[in-house]
């Protein structure tokens, strides 16, 4: 009689939802359930509420082994303890231990890591990494860049995360990119950020402030409430060949391969993945080979052109793709 494959338990943790999966080694997903993180909740309310949830995923694997739990959690995470430190939609587990919790919990070792750092572990072994290796060619560094409601990054390089001294390298989203006096605010309390100038919030920010402008009073983001704008409307705008998303996505496209540039130059990368929401939509209006041409023109040598840009086939499930690749990476 053949025994149970092992399997790891990955969790993926939000502001609006709290997702697990069970995976097997070869990233493929056996069990899947998510639920809401309780409204106005504090500390121990959305604990309780995780709990369960991993109790379910623990519950669902029956008789085969348990390798381990990855968990995937937006902003700074100690990597070492598995604390979170001012996690930006999750503000109520600042300075928690997932790990201190869970392990004495369930009897199994807990990793914690920051979803986009995650990202790019899972795009390395089970996504863009995993293709790669299948044709031959790699990768020795990818760079996995999320554009979503903001940007967030990922470097795994010859198979390992590059975490930095305190677990919080590769924020790709706050480098500067305008230091004039009239440079945008970004979230983390800087200007001129990145993600300032090309995240779903900034499109739509851009949007609302330049649609009442002279000259744009015909175009399709005009109808309607201004606040309603979002970077979807923008989007669909663009699609239509309006003449102010275009040229909202046009700016967009700039920031995204001049950024990109200063990543080839710091990394140098030789596979670049991009991912979240903001990438879909610019895949669809077909700008993602203008982002490459400027990196090409814009990159300081013909080593650092070496590179391949695509768009994440994991969609959502990225972060949950790492948070189990984790897992499989630390048991070998």
């Amino acid at each position: 009689m053949t025994s149970p494959l092992p399997m790891a338990i990955a969790m993926d943790w939000g502001g609006t939802w709290t997702r697990a999966s069970v995976i097997d080694r070869n990233g493929e997903v056996q069990w899947s359930s998510r639920v809401a993180n309780p409204k106005n909740a504090g500390k121990d309310g959305l604990l309780e509420n995780a709990d369960g949830l991993l109790n379910e995923a623990i519950t669902a694997c029956g008789d085969s082994p348990i390798a381990g739990i990855g968990v995937a959690v937006a902003g700074p995470v100690d990597a070492d303890t598995g604390t979170l430190y001012d996690p930006p939609n999750l503000p109520e587990l600042d300075g928690v231990s997932l790990k201190e919790r869970w392990e004495p919990m369930t009897g199994h070792t807990v990793w914690v890591g920051n979803d986009a750092n995650l990202a790019a572990l899972g795009e390395y072994h089970f996504g863009a990494g995993l293709a790669a290796r299948l044709e031959g060619d790699g990768p020795s560094t990818l760079v996995y860049m999320t554009i979503s409601t903001g940007i967030g990054g990922g470097v795994v390089d010859r198979g390992r995360m590059f975490l930095g001294a305190k677990g919080v390298a590769a924020e790709i989203g706050h480098m500067c990119m305008d230091m004039s006096a009239t440079a945008p605010k970004c979230q983390c309390g800087s200007s001129g950020c990145l993600e300032a100038l090309a995240s779903g919030t900034a499109i739509a920010r851009i949007a609302r402030s330049a649609v009442s402008g002279i000259g744009y009073q015909d175009s399709l983001l005009a109808v309607g409430e201004r606040e309603s704008i979002t970077s979807e409307s923008v989007f669909q705008a663009a699609a239509q060949d309006d003449r102010l998303a275009l040229s909202i996505l046009e700016d967009v496209v700039q920031a995204l391969g001049t950024g990109l540039t200063n990543v080839l130059h710091l990394y140098n990368p030789d596979l670049v993945v991009l991912g979240g929401g903001v990438t879909v939509g610019l895949g669809q209006l077909q700008f993602l080979p203008r982002i490459e041409a400027i990196m090409r023109d814009r990159a300081m040598s013909q080593r650092h052109k070496e590179f391949v840009l695509v768009a994440s086939s994991l969609g959502d499930g990225v972060g949950m793709a790492g948070a189990a690749a984790i897992v499989w990476e630390a048991v070998g």
